[in-house]
């Protein structure tokens, strides 16, 4: 029989017809898988453990406990976590140009603008570690800007593109199962999650899967936690009989003595009932507040003993086996299963400087290789949708990469630069390298025009070696052609130097060079820096002109204010002199009323115009007074009364005449 890719005929008679009968029943294109990758499951759920406790739904709570109770465990977590959450999430482009960077910002854009931060994100990315996968749902939104009321809407950006609104993970207790295709690859998962309960499917098409190890392609991984589980249960079970023995060896064992006929008691009867209540008393006995005891007084007649008795009895010598010693190797095994045992280093009396740089630069390296791994699932997966979703159709791009966990030792690194350096390595001037030891040496940043302006020197730098270089090669050529022709080497040597004064010249011509060059960089920097204050210059100018503008649009906005307030005060200045005649009327008709005979008739007013004014009581005074505008402290003069006067209609003005004060 013969296959496409293969023909059967090689095989071994025995095997033959086996082969010839599978093949008959598989798929023979070489774009189908003809194999499985064998791990074991049913209607969703994985069979591959094969301790009980750890299989299925059960092994994530016994992870958890795992995680959340033992102090050794929460140490190792907590060093890989917080060193993983400090990693610096960096997007690089495929090349330098225009597409590339406008497809690096907008990847950058998208990490930036989500509801929750990355680092954060990366904390529960990192839950895989415990429990071996991490499964997460993308949603998307539109980007129409900050003021959006709704989160579908709502972003930092106004393009209108569609970016990442939230990337969150889905609990790993909440999964009810995985839903696989036919040919064994993962298309999904069900959840029940509270507060509802309702199942959920979440297609892989928008979610991020993450695990930690990959046996069998086994969507669940496998557990940081899985080879430790042993020593956990021992350590767990080892720690309750340390603090059982301690509290023994502190208060004693507890014995108590009853009579030997107690002991054989029918079931039922008195007997059996104190015997039994005895035992519960010697295996709950503790030591503390609620301590205490009550025993019936009762003697042997023969013996005069008593019949019931309690006592602690303390341990005689010492252990055979040193239970704390052996915890502490236990907890060792531990460290050791992930690379972190250099937590003990200086627990004890041994250990070196030597041994502690290898190890944890051993740990570092393992999480470098999980941060990649964390990068990778993106790559592969969220930021080709991403693009996909916008119509961005690119043929490389680009990709999410993070920092190394173990940044360089700037001992070593300045050692090995020197070293270098002396054996002829030239590392300076370089502008990206200095840059670079900078940001390892957590030092201040150049600026833009400082880190050009080197990069510029060492380009001229670098051309004039290579210059150099060049003439000492074409002298050296010249020297072995001269050789060949016949000429001594010690001949030729001398005809190719050049006269000293020449020499002067081409090195004074050289500096000249050198000079122009750094005098031109110098002009170059103080014309940078002019335009600098001449920008800042320009900005300050636009700022007073903007503060002014502000304090007249100010002023208008006053005197505008002022203008609407003056009907405002006019009618309440009418109101004030209706008021005012109202009272001025009310004192007359009291006036007449004291003295009939005053005031009758108008020409009596008139009459007393001619001779001494009326005297009128504080309060119409007052009231007068306020009508006018008059102040007791400032008097403004006989042009304001008269200003105000004016402003009085022709009656209220008669009835002031009346009472001879306007």
């Amino acid at each position: 029989m013969t296959h496409p890719l293969f023909s059967t005929a090689s095989i071994e008679p025995e095997s033959r017809s086996v082969v010839e009968s599978a093949l008959q029943d598989q798929k023979t294109t070489p774009w189908d898988d003809i194999g499985a990758s064998g791990v074991k499951r049913a209607s969703g759920t994985l069979d591959e453990e094969f301790i009980p406790a750890l299989r299925g739904r059960k092994s994530v709570r016994i992870y958890r406990e795992m995680s959340l109770n033992d102090p050794v465990i929460a140490s190792i977590l907590f060093a890989i976590v917080q060193l993983l959450k400090a990693v610096q999430w960096n997007v690089e482009a495929h090349d330098d140009s225009p597409e590339q960077t406008k497809a690096k910002d907008f990847l950058e854009s998208c990490m930036e603008d989500m509801s929750h931060s990355f680092t954060n994100m990366v904390g529960d990315i990192l839950t895989f570690l415990i429990y071996g996968w991490s499964y997460f749902e993308i949603t998307y939104k539109q980007r129409r800007g900050p003021w959006e009321k709704e989160d579908k809407y709502r972003s930092k950006h106004r393009d209108g593109l569609i970016g990442w609104r939230k990337i969150q993970i889905r609990s790993q207790e909440t999964m009810q199962r995985w839903v696989f295709d036919e040919e064994g690859e993962v298309k999904g998962l069900l959840q029940i999650a509270p507060p509802r309960y309702k199942q959920r499917y979440i297609p892989i098409e928008k979610a991020l899967h993450f695990r930690y190890g990959h046996n069998k392609n086994s969507p669940e991984g496998m557990s940081l936690l899985r080879p430790i589980y042993p020593l956990y249960f021992a350590t767990k079970r080892l720690r309750e009989f340390i603090l059982v023995g301690v509290e023994r060896d502190l208060a004693g064992m507890p014995v108590a003595k009853v009579p030997a006929n107690y002991m054989d008691a029918q079931k039922g009867s008195k007997e059996y009932k104190v015997f039994e209540a005895f035992k519960k008393m010697v295996s709950n006995i503790r030591r503390d507040e609620h301590d205490g005891m009550v025993l019936p007084v009762q003697y042997d007649r023969n013996t005069k003993q008593p019949l019931f008795d309690f006592e602690l009895m303390s341990a005689g010598g010492s252990k055979q086996t040193d239970a704390v010693a052996l915890l502490d190797k236990f907890e060792t095994a531990m460290l050791s299963t992930v690379m972190a045992d250099f937590l003990k280093l200086g627990q004890s009396d041994t250990g070196s400087y030597a041994m502690h740089v290898s190890k944890t630069a051993i740990f570092r390296l393992a999480l470098t290789s999980i941060a990649e791994n964390i990068a990778d699932e993106f790559n592969r997966h969220a930021v080709p949708k991403l693009f996909e979703i916008n119509n961005m159709h690119l043929d490389n791009l680009p990709k999410i990469v993070p920092e190394a966990v173990d940044p360089p030792h700037l001992g070593e690194l300045i050692q090995f630069m020197s070293g270098t350096a002396q054996m002829g390595m030239e590392w300076f001037p370089d502008a990206d390298l200095e840059e670079y030891l900078r940001k390892v040496a957590h030092l201040p940043e150049m600026s833009e025009d400082v880190l050009e302006a080197r990069r510029e020197m060492s380009q001229h730098r670098t051309a004039g070696s290579y210059l150099q270089s060049s003439i000492s090669l074409e002298g050296a050529k010249q020297q072995a052609g001269l050789v060949e022709q016949g000429m001594a080497p010690q001949q030729a040597e001398q005809h190719m130097q050049v006269p000293a004064d020449e020499t002067a010249q081409i090195q004074m011509q050289q500096q000249g060079q050198m000079q122009e060059q750094q005098m031109a960089m110098q002009m170059q920097q103080q014309e940078q820096q002019m335009a600098m204050q001449q920008e800042q210059m320009q900005a300050q100018a636009a700022m007073e002109q903007q503060k002014m503008q502000m304090q007249q649009q100010m002023q208008v906005e006053q005197m505008q204010m002022q203008a609407e307030q003056y009907p405002l005060q006019r009618q309440q200045m009418q109101d004030e002199i209706e008021f005012g005649h109202a009272q001025l009327d009310l004192k007359e008709r009291e006036m007449m009323m004291q003295d009939p005979a005053m005031g009758a008739e108008e020409g009596e007013y008139e009459d007393e115009e001619e001779g001494e004014e009326p005297q009128l009581d504080p309060d119409t005074a007052a009231i007068i007074a306020r009508l006018l505008g008059e102040d007791d402290e400032d008097d403004e003069g006989e042009e304001e009364e008269d200003d105000e006067e004016s402003d009085l209609d022709e009656e209220t003005r008669q009835v002031l005449r009346r009472l001879g004060v306007a």
